[in-house]
């Protein structure tokens, strides 16, 4: 299935054609047209099959231009996936003029970040404990949020994230929220935090069987 099969704006399918994005990749056409639905979703795929653009395009194409709140928040475990998603977030979203978006994570000055939040950007990618340490600082609010990712969400938990993702989570307040989880495996504790969060998850797996 192509790109051009699907109702997008004009800016994400010219933003497309730059990255020479033609057909998607079976995360992405099985992914995409239940997300801009805005259904919840969990995703299982292998690393290097489309994954960032299947949850990143139907949320810049969700995005209110005329808000300054920030609308999405994508949490990853390092802050080498985190800039590698901000980086994409940014070639997808280029042609859209008034839409900002913004990595935040662990290791960078703080002071930096908080006046880059002030300029109001409206998606949001970061690691989970810098995220946290803004939210309870006050300089990221989640009052007007629609849209959170958990990016490899296996690795979070693995990685001791689990506390910093349920005290995150709990600080939205929109209880309609899009949640997509997407995760290479479906340990306990991740399929506990689907159903504690996520309001009827469509499941797509699309993992190899002999993948450990």
């Amino acid at each position: 299935m192509k790109f051009t099969s699907l109702n997008l704006s004009k800016e994400t399918l010219k933003a497309l054609k730059d990255l020479s994005f033609k057909d998607m990749t079976p995360i992405q056409e099985q992914a995409i047209p239940l997300l801009l639905k805005k259904r919840d979703l969990i995703g299982q795929a292998d690393t290097g099959t489309g994954k960032t653009a299947a949850f990143a395009i139907p949320i810049i194409e969700s995005l209110d231009p005329q808000s300054n709140d920030v609308q999405a928040l994508i949490l990853c475990p390092t802050r080498e996936l985190c800039c590698q998603v901000a980086e994409q977030c940014n070639e997808l979203m280029k042609y859209h003029e008034d839409f900002s978006s913004l990595a935040i994570y662990g290791g960078q000055n703080i002071e930096t970040q908080i006046k880059a939040l002030a300029n109001n950007p409206q998606l949001i990618v970061a690691t989970p404990g810098r995220a946290l340490d803004h939210l309870r600082r006050g300089s990221l609010k989640l009052h007007a949020l629609q849209s959170i990712v958990l990016d490899e969400a296996d690795k979070m938990l693995e990685m001791g994230f689990l506390d910093d993702v349920e005290s995150i989570l709990a600080k939205n307040k929109n209880k309609k929220a899009h949640i997509m989880l997407f995760s290479a495996t479906m340990q306990a504790e991740v399929l506990k935090l689907a159903k504690n969060y996520q309001n009827k998850a469509q499941h797509i797996n699309l993992k190899k069987r002999d993948d450990k």
